[in-house]
């Protein structure tokens, strides 16, 4: 069944330049499809149209009437004074309503309750119980638990919340009503990566069809199930997830170049005999209509089209030579509001050539502890830089002193360089044109963002510190600044939720949690590992205690008997290991059955890699 489809869409802001033109897809029901394309190519204004919010200008637009569709970038007014917990609710507004006349009904029957009252009692009831009014705190308490909406939280002023944690709650909301058509504009802009891969595994358990844009080439990866790209206003699609697609564009891209290339030496060499055919024709009117002829196919030859290469930013960091050993140490850091403690006791050393990330849940202190780095923040304890370390220093929230200056006198303002320079470097950053003369206050969060690297990569660094990257970027964009970052020998140390990133830079792992900063060596999918197996012990350590190691109070005779025993349980844990193994096989298909099982085989495993070490130890 069809849930979504579009046939020649167009929609213009300007008349003669169309930002959707002839767009036609269609998803099925229970799709989870990715929308991709560079900012600004109409793909949030694709999702307002879907919605009904915008309207169009020609082509046709059918979605299921039949089901609830929802939009995430929509954060809808509330009431004054409204409290999360009151937003939250709002999505069982049909069931609250059941519940107020159920007790109004109660009331009126307390001393007698006619037929008809209790006909209407029991029919709301039920609708009560079908709308799902007798699990709703326990869905709240665990949408809410899922996303990192704290206790706290609920009880808030839904208006005094940041943008941010307002988009968290209406996700929350959204996921609460059961809407069946759910489409997601950047749904992981705004979560920390606990809550990112809590919705990867909403998502993939989701009955309903899943229409998402994001530049998060992590979260594509594991919930897209195929990908519709938009590029000048038309659709291109690509049956996989973001992998896929990055590969078979590529693909698709060699293979139109190979085409392009053999139809211009093809006719290149038939203009070449055309040519020669006329000069001979000239006293042979046979070879003249040949060439004739050859020029008139060579004019019906259907022509394949250049592919063409999206333009790049092309610039690099600024160096400054490092010498030494340490970067920075920190010796006994601190750093607390009021009651809180953010971190204490942080003794860290940094070396030349590291590349480290923060990571930690929103609102550990993360980019605190970057601004105590810097000393943008008062904290405890001892920083020392190396004497020839100098910073770089990209902050989550770009600001600018001066908005109401264009992005040309900003550079020649600001890093003092000539009207000539200003425009190339700006031009490097695809501020082109007109462009250049646009107020700083008017950009787009990518835009500024793009902006500040400008001034940035001026500057010659070795320490480069980044906070959130990557938000606000599309891919492509993204794609070019871990270029930049990939040929930058300095020091890397950065915050990020972006696990494509990480993964891609982090060889070192530092984990703010509980006031404390773990130190990992090694990269993301170590460190996942790690935490992996940490939680998977410590069900272990509660329900099966690990075997005490005993040891024979003396003699032989006490030695055998203690062999014997672990012989025994040795046996008993092998049998739970392999039993393990056709459970694991008959939930092949079931991806969470299947990792809670590996995770308890793994467990299992350990717990009989320890007996066999004691009864090594005694039979030594």
């Amino acid at each position: 069944m069809v849930d979504i489809q579009v046939k020649n869409l167009t929609k213009f802001f300007v008349i003669g330049e169309n930002l959707l033109e002839g767009l036609s897809f269609e998803v099925q029901e229970g799709e989870c499809v990715a929308i991709l394309g560079r900012n600004g190519c109409g793909k949030t204004t694709l999702f307002k149209i879907l919605t009904g919010e915008m309207d169009y200008d020609d082509g046709e637009v059918y979605v299921n009437p039949n089901k609830k569709l929802g939009l995430i970038s929509q954060i809808p007014k509330f009431p004054w004074g409204y409290t999360v917990e009151d937003v939250l609710r709002s999505a069982y507004a049909d069931v609250m309503a059941f519940k107020r006349k159920m007790e109004a009904l109660e009331k009126a029957m307390a001393f007698g309750a006619s037929e008809e009252q209790l006909r209407e009692y029991d029919d709301l009831t039920n609708r009560f119980q079908s709308g799902g009014g007798y699990d709703m705190d326990v869905e709240v308490d665990k949408i809410c638990n899922g996303l990192g909406i704290t206790p706290d939280q609920r009880v808030q002023e839904f208006d005094s919340l940041s943008g941010g944690e307002r988009t968290r709650v209406n996700l929350a909301r959204l996921l609460l009503e059961k809407t069946e058509i759910l489409l997601l504009d950047e749904p992981t802009n705004h979560l920390d990566l606990s809550s990112v891969e809590w919705l990867e595994g909403y998502i993939k358990a989701f009955k309903g069809t899943v229409l998402t844009i994001s530049h998060d080439r992590y979260f594509l990866d594991r919930v897209a199930q195929r990908v519709i790209e938009i590029t000048d206003g038309h659709a291109e699609f690509y049956s996989g997830n973001y992998s896929f697609y990055m590969d078979e564009k590529q693909a698709r891209f060699d293979l139109q170049m190979k085409q392009y290339q053999q139809e211009q030496a093809k006719l290149k060499q038939l203009g070449y005999t055309v040519e020669r055919m006329k000069g001979w024709g000239i006293n042979n009117r046979t070879l003249y209509r040949r060439a004739m002829s050859i020029q008139h196919r060579m004019e019906r030859i259907k022509k394949t089209e250049r592919p063409k290469t999206e333009k790049t930013m092309k610039a690099s960091f600024g160096e400054k030579d490092f010498s030494g050993d340490v970067v920075f140490n920190l010796k006994n850091m601190a750093k607390s509001f009021g009651e809180r403690t953010l971190f204490s006791d942080v003794n860290l050393k940094v070396e030349g050539g590291e590349r480290i990330a923060v990571l930690g849940d929103n609102g550990t202190g993360k980019s605190t502890f970057i601004k105590c780095l810097l000393g943008e923040e008062d904290c405890l304890g001892k920083i020392q830089f190396g004497p020839t370390v100098k910073w770089g220093y990209l902050p989550q929230i770009i600001h600018f002193d001066h908005p109401e200056r264009s992005l040309y006198d900003t550079m020649l303002y600001e890093k003092n360089c000539s009207p000539q320079v200003a425009r190339d470097r700006l031009g490097q950053f695809l501020f082109q044109g007109e462009d250049v003369f646009k107020l700083v206050g008017d950009l787009s969060g990518g835009e500024q963002s793009r902006l500040r690297l400008c001034m940035l990569m001026d500057e010659k660094i070795n320490l480069l510190i980044l906070d959130e990257p990557t938000n606000h970027l599309d891919i492509a964009s993204r794609e070019w600044v871990e270029a930049a970052i990939e040929e930058f020998e300095g020091v890397l140390l950065f915050v990020s939720h972006d696990r494509y990133f990480i993964e891609k830079f982090a060889e070192r792992i530092w984990l703010l949690e509980d006031g404390q900063i773990r130190d990992f060596k090694c990269g993301y999918q170590k460190y996942r590992s790690i935490l992996e197996h940490e939680a998977a012990a410590k069900p272990v350590v509660a329900n099966t205690p690990k075997p005490k190691k005993e040891k024979p109070k003396g003699g032989t005779k006490d030695t055998d008997k203690l062999i014997r025993k672990l012989e025994r349980e040795i046996e008993k844990q092998e049998k739970v290991v392999s039993e393990f193994d056709t459970m694991i096989e008959a939930a092949s298909a079931d991806y969470q059955e299947l990792t809670r099982l590996l995770e308890e085989k793994e467990a299992a495993e350990m717990v009989l890699m320890d007996l066999m070490e004691q009864w090594e130890a005694a039979q030594e």
